[in-house]
C-alpha cells in the first residue's frame, strides 16, 4: 500500500530538483547541472577553521588565520561553499519556508562534521530573538539541528541558549560591525546550565560568514561550562582558497 500511495503522490507531485525544479528520479534529489555547482568542502582543510586548502600540506595543518586569530570555538565544519546550489538550498530554507529541505541538508551536515556529531553530547541551534522568531514563524538553524539530532540519536537542546538582544540583520555588515552587533546577544538559561557543564556541544547554524554570531554564542556556552564546541553549518563563505 505504501508503494502504491507513493506512486500516486509522485504523479500528483513529481520529484523535482531542489535547486532548479527540473524533473529528477526521486524527491529531494539534485539534477546533474545543479550538482556541478556544489563545491563540497573536503580534505585538505584547516583542522580548526575548516577552510579548504588548494593542496595537501600534511596532517593537522592550520590556516594562517586560525594561528593568528584562534577562534573561541574548537572547530568549524561545513558542507559546502556558499555558492551555487548550496546558496539556493540555504535561501530556500531560510526565506522561502522550505523546511522540508532540512532533512536532506542535515544528512549532509552529519557527514561533513568529521565525526563531531557522533562524538558530541548534545546538539544546540543558534537561536533567533523571540520577536524575529514570531515574524519568521520558524528558526532555520533549529530545523537543521532538530534533523541532525534525530538522525544521529543525540539530545536536542533548543532551549538552553537564548538570544537576549534583538540585533540588526548581519547581511551587509562588515566583520567589525557584525562583532559589535552580536556582542552580549546570547545567554544560557538557568535551567540549561546543568545540561552543558563539561559537555561536548555541536552548535548548528545555516551559514558561516565572519564567525561573529557563532563566536558570541560559543562564549555563552563556554561560560556556562561547555567543555568543547564544534560549529557545524551547511554553507560557509570563502573569499579565496589557501
Amino acid at each position: 500500500m505504501g508503494k502504491a500511495w507513493s506512486s500516486v503522490v509522485d504523479v500528483v507531485y513529481p520529484p523535482v530538483c531542489v535547486g532548479c525544479g527540473r524533473m529528477v528520479g526521486q524527491h529531494r534529489g539534485v539534477c546533474p547541472a545543479c550538482w556541478a555547482t556544489l563545491q563540497l568542502i573536503e580534505r585538505p582543510y584547516c583542522e580548526v577553521l575548516g577552510a579548504p586548502f588548494t593542496h595537501d600540506l600534511g596532517a593537522g595543518i592550520l590556516s594562517a588565520d586560525a594561528i593568528a586569530n584562534p577562534p573561541v570555538f574548537d572547530r568549524l565544519r561545513s558542507v559546502a561553499i556558499h555558492d551555487g546550489i548550496a546558496r539556493s538550498l540555504v535561501h530556500g530554507l531560510k526565506y522561502r519556508d522550505r523546511t522540508d529541505l532540512a532533512t536532506m541538508m542535515a544528512q549532509w551536515m552529519v557527514r561533513a562534521s568529521d565525526g563531531s556529531v557522533a562524538a558530541c553530547d548534545a546538539i544546540v541551534p543558534v537561536p533567533l530573538h523571540a520577536l524575529r522568531l514570531w515574524s519568521r514563524k520558524f528558526n532555520q538553524s533549529a530545523e537543521l539541528a532538530r534533523a541532525i539530532a534525530r538522525d544521529s540519536a543525540k539530545p536536542y537542546l533548543p532551549d538552553v541558549l537564548v538570544r537576549t538582544k534583538r540585533t540588526a540583520r548581519q547581511v551587509g555588515l562588515g566583520a567589525t560591525a557584525r562583532q559589535d552587533n552580536v556582542r552580549g546577544a546570547f545567554a544560557v538559561t538557568e535551567s540549561g546550565s546543568a545540561g552543558l557543564f563539561g559537555k561536548s556541544i555541536v552548535l548548528v547554524d545555516d551559514v558561516y560568514t565572519t564567525g561573529a554570531t557563532v563566536s558570541a554564542a560559543t562564549r555563552a556556552l563556554k561560560r556556562a561550562g561547555a567543555r568543547d564546541v564544534t560549529v557545524l553549518t551547511f554553507a560557509r563563505a570563502v573569499s579565496g582558497l589557501i
